[in-house]
């Protein structure tokens, strides 16, 4: 499963997909890291909900149904933008 990962993972194994470090990048490797940036930055705001929430400490139902509801979040709050 492909993941979208920071600068730090630069040089990981083909599963990840980091960003082109440098100051002098071309246009493809530009390109590559906005698209990267635009990814990354829907599921950082989605985490960042559910960290504010506190949601998953104060559930306290079948883990299937956690499950579910993480899922959803994200799905809301990209539509609510």
């Amino acid at each position: 499963m492909k993941c979208w990962t920071d600068k730090a993972y630069q040089g990981a194994d083909g599963t990840t997909r980091a960003p082109f470090r440098g100051l002098r990048l071309k246009l493809r490797q530009r390109r590559h890291n906005s698209t990267h940036a635009r990814t990354r930055c829907l599921s950082e705001q989605a985490m960042a909900a559910l960290k504010g929430w506190r949601l998953p400490r104060k559930l306290r139902c079948s883990t299937n149904r956690v499950t579910a509801i993480v899922k959803t979040i994200p799905a809301l709050r990209h539509a609510s933008t």
